[in-house]
């Protein structure tokens, strides 16, 4: 069973989840610290006077996790989504990280590293064979803590949007 089935299992599937992307692999210290901040934030997050039940998680040394789901079953209001942002900006400022830019490619090398690279990088790197329908791709994008569960966020290109996109090859 992958690890994020049970990923922040106080949460329902239905909480919103934002995934930062970091550009280098975060140490442990610093996923540590990240954590201590940002649980912080989450203790007082509130959305139109409505406490908002959250939780943070670090994947893959590579990707911070914030879900939240209000306590009376709506969504965060954009007003709590923009304090998050802040709160996870204040982290990043602090701790020197650097987000993945929004529309670079992330994936797992053979290697098992977490690389992001442009989509040209990407399509050239299909066609020389390296990456194929069987690659482990990330999809930051996904929206709810469900999705995650389930396997949206981390999948085999072939089953994402990635084999279109890029016309992936079977592997050889």
């Amino acid at each position: 069973m992958p690890a994020t089935q049970t990923l922040l299992p106080t949460l329902p599937d239905a909480a919103r989840v934002w995934i930062h992307p970091a550009a280098t692999s975060l140490s442990d210290d610093t996923q540590a610290a990240v954590r201590d901040r940002l649980e912080v934030f989450v203790e007082e997050w509130t959305s139109h006077e409505q406490n908002v039940q959250g939780g943070v998680a670090v994947l893959h040394d590579h990707f911070v996790v914030l879900a939240g789901a209000r306590t009376d079953g709506n969504d965060p209001s954009g007003c709590a989504i923009d304090d998050a942002t802040r709160a996870v900006g204040a982290v990043a400022d602090e701790f020197g990280i650097d987000w993945v830019p929004s529309l670079q490619v992330l994936y797992r090398t053979d290697e098992g590293d977490v690389a992001a690279v442009s989509r040209s990088t990407f399509q050239t790197r299909v066609e020389a064979g390296e990456i194929t329908t069987e690659t482990i791709v990330f999809d930051p994008s996904v929206t709810t803590l469900g999705a995650v569960r389930d396997g949206d966020f981390e999948t085999p290109a072939g089953d994402s949007w990635h084999a279109k996109a890029f016309s992936l090859p079977e592997p050889a």
